[in-house]
């Protein structure tokens, strides 16, 4: 995997984490669930680079 790609999907999975932090605890549902899918496309990110990452050995 790519350091740099490697480093966005962790920043994404963390940025989603915060969020939904944030949302928990302020009682913003939408809010949580914005972080849920942030941490949902840096899972994605990583796992698109983990099969690509499997193709190249």
């Amino acid at each position: 995997m790519s350091g740099t790609e490697k480093s966005k999907a962790h920043a994404e999975q963390a940025k989603g984490k915060a969020k939904e932090a944030v949302g928990r605890a302020v009682g913003n549902e939408r809010m949580t669930a914005e972080g849920q899918a942030d941490q949902a496309k840096g899972n994605a990110r990583h796992a698109k680079e983990d099969v690509k990452d499997a193709f190249r050995r």
